[in-house]
C-alpha cells in the first residue's frame, strides 16, 4: 500500500509537469501486476493498455476491470506478451506515457529491454520505472540484525525476494547510463518504502491520521538526500529525447 501510494503522488506530479491539465494520454503499463495504477490512471480519463504475459494475471485483470463501470473499461486494453518483447507488441511512439514497476527484476539483462519501452514512447513522452535498490540490499536484514545475510549484500546485486524468487537489484548508476544510451534520459528520481520496508506483509494498515502521518514522512524521505539513496525502492521517471 505504502509503495502503490508513494508511486502514484510521483507519477502524477511527473504528469502534471509534463502534460497540460486534462489532457488524455496514451498509457503502457507493462507487468501491471493487479492493475492499480492502471485503473487508476483510466478512471482518470487516461487510455491504459496494459502488457502481461502471466494468464494467471491476466484473469485476475480481467475480474478487476469488470467491476470497474463501463466507462472505465472503455478504457483499458490488455494485451498477453512479454515485456522484452514491446517493441514487437506495439508501433514506435505509440505511448505518451510508459509504466515499468518491479518488472526489471526478473530481467537478466535491462538494457534490451529499455530499449523495448523506449522505442513505443512518444518524443517528450515519460517513462515511470520502479527497480529494487542494488544500493540499500544490506538495509533490511541488517536490520533485521541478519548480520551474514547483510554482509553478503554489499557484494552482490541479486537477492531473495518475499515470493522466495532469486531475483535482480539495479543500481541508479548504471541505469541512468543505461537510460542515457537508449535516448531516454532520467529526470527525477525518488526512493520508495524506506521507513515501512521491515513491515510484514499481513501487518495491519494504521488508522487514517497515522497513515497520512506515515505516507508524509515516507514521501518526504524519498525526495531527500540521503535517504532517498538507500530506500527499498527507486522509482526512476525518465523523459524520451524530442
Amino acid at each position: 500500500m505504502v509503495r502503490q501510494e508513494l508511486v502514484a503522488r510521483q507519477l502524477d506530479e511527473r504528469i502534471a509537469a509534463r502534460y497540460a491539465v486534462g489532457q488524455r494520454l496514451r498509457v503502457l503499463d507493462v507487468g501491471p501486476g493487479l492493475g492499480i495504477q492502471a485503473l487508476r490512471l483510466a478512471r482518470a480519463g487516461h487510455q491504459v493498455t496494459c502488457l502481461e504475459s502471466d494468464p494467471a494475471v491476466l484473469a485476475a485483470l480481467w475480474e478487476a476491470l469488470w467491476a470497474e463501470p463501463e466507462g472505465v473499461r472503455e478504457r483499458v486494453r490488455l494485451v498477453e506478451g512479454d515485456v522484452r518483447d514491446t517493441g514487437a507488441h506495439f508501433p514506435p511512439g505509440a505511448f505518451d506515457v510508459v509504466l515499468c514497476h518491479g518488472v526489471l527484476m526478473y530481467v537478466t539483462e535491462p538494457a534490451p529491454t529499455l530499449a523495448g519501452l523506449a522505442r513505443v514512447l512518444a518524443p517528450g513522452g515519460l517513462l515511470s520505472l520502479l527497480v529494487r535498490n542494488a544500493e540499500a540490499l544490506a538495509m533490511r536484514p541488517g536490520l533485521a540484525g541478519d548480520w551474514d545475510t547483510a554482509l553478503a549484500a554489499f557484494d552482490v546485486t541479486e537477492y531473495t525476494n518475499r515470493l522466495g524468487l532469486r531475483v535482480r537489484a539495479d543500481r541508479l548508476a548504471d541505469l541512468t547510463a543505461t537510460l542515457t544510451g537508449v535516448g531516454v534520459p532520467l529526470d527525477t528520481w525518488y526512493g520508495v518504502r524506506l521507513f515501512t520496508d521491515q513491515a510484514a506483509d499481513h501487518e495491519a494498515v494504521p488508522g487514517p491520521e497515522r497513515l497520512a502521518r506515515l505516507l508524509d514522512a515516507e514521501d518526504r524521505a524519498g525526495r531527500t538526500d540521503p535517504y532517498r539513496a538507500v530506500a527499498a525502492l527507486l522509482h526512476l521517471c525518465a523523459v524520451r529525447r524530442v
